[in-house]
C-alpha cells in the first residue's frame, strides 16, 4: 500500500473561497490533467507507455495520481516525447502540472513547487567513440545529440566550446541516432542512463556532469493558489514516504529524495 499524503486542498485553504482558486486554477475542467515525459525506459522523470494496454508507468505517473486522489478528481495523463513540448503544454494551459528539470528560461514560463529529486547531466558516450571523460567530448570531431528544448541540451550547449549538441525530438530518436552511428554521445541525466545502457551496447557513462538541477513540480504561470497547493503537496509527498516509494517502484531505490524545501 502506498504512503499516504496530507490532504493538497486541506493544508492550504482557510476558506470556500480559497478552495474554488484552487479548483479554478489547478482543475479548471473538472479534471486534473497531468503532462508527463514518455521514453524507452525510465528515470526519475520519464515515463513509459504501453501503446498496447495504454498502461502508463514511472514515478511521475505516481505522485500524479496521488496528487489526483487527494485532489478527489479524475486524472488525465497527456505525454509529451520530450519537456520542452510539457513546458509550452503548461505555459499555455493545456495541462494542468507537470514534473520537469529546472532551469533559468524555465523559470520565465512556468512556476516551479519544490523538487523530489535533484538530477546529474552527464553523457552516456559509444564504444567505438574511444571517449572515456567529459573532456574527450568537447571535440570538433564528436558528434552530440541531446533532447531539444531541454534543459539538459541548454546546458551542454553552454558547456561545450568545440562542437554542438544537434537537438532529436525525443529519447528513442535520440537513442536510434546512437545505434546507429550517427551521433558519439548523448546529453542526459545520469539516472535515464541506468535503464537506457542495456540498450546500446558497448556503449559507457561518463564519470562527473555538466549541470546538476532539480527536477521538481509545476504549474502554469499567474496562479498562486495552484502552486501553493502543489507545493504542499510534495513536501508531505517527500515527508510521507511517496516519493521514496515511486522512485523504488520504478528501479530507482539508490537515488536520493530531494531535501525538504521548508
Amino acid at each position: 500500500m502506498e504512503p499516504d499524503t496530507a490532504n493538497a486542498i486541506g493544508a492550504t485553504d482557510n476558506s470556500s473561497g480559497d478552495r474554488e482558486a484552487i479548483r479554478r486554477e489547478l482543475t479548471p475542467t473538472g479534471a486534473l490533467r497531468a503532462g508527463v515525459i514518455v521514453a524507452p525506459a525510465l528515470s526519475a522523470v520519464f515515463a513509459t507507455f504501453d501503446g498496447e494496454t495504454g498502461h502508463y508507468r514511472g514515478t511521475t505517473i505516481d505522485m500524479a495520481q496521488a496528487l489526483a486522489l487527494q485532489l478527489g478528481v479524475t486524472l488525465e495523463i497527456v505525454n509529451f516525447p520530450n519537456s520542452g513540448a510539457c513546458t509550452d503544454a503548461l505555459e499555455s494551459g493545456q495541462i494542468d502540472v507537470s514534473f520537469m528539470p529546472v532551469d533559468d528560461e524555465r523559470r520565465k514560463r512556468v512556476a516551479f513547487g519544490p523538487a523530489y529529486y535533484i538530477l546529474e547531466s552527464t553523457y552516456l558516450v559509444t564504444g567505438s567513440s574511444g571517449i572515456t571523460s567529459l573532456a574527450g567530448v568537447d571535440r570538433e570531431d564528436v558528434r552530440v545529440v541531446g533532447i531539444a528544448n531541454t534543459t539538459t541540451i541548454r546546458s551542454s550547449a553552454r558547456t561545450l566550446t568545440k562542437t554542438t549538441p544537434a537537438p532529436a525530438e525525443s529519447i528513442a530518436e535520440a537513442v536510434e541516432r546512437m545505434l546507429t552511428g550517427k551521433a558519439d554521445a548523448l546529453a542526459l541525466s545520469r539516472d535515464a542512463f541506468q535503464t537506457l545502457l542495456p540498450q546500446l551496447p558497448g556503449a559507457r557513462v561518463l564519470d562527473g556532469g555538466f549541470q546538476s538541477t532539480g527536477i521538481a513540480i509545476a504549474v502554469g504561470p499567474g496562479k498562486p493558489s495552484a502552486l501553493s497547493c502543489v507545493s504542499v503537496f510534495m513536501d508531505a509527498a517527500k515527508k510521507s514516504g511517496l516519493v521514496r516509494h515511486a522512485l523504488d517502484d520504478a528501479g530507482f531505490a539508490n537515488e536520493p529524495v530531494a531535501p525538504l524545501s521548508r
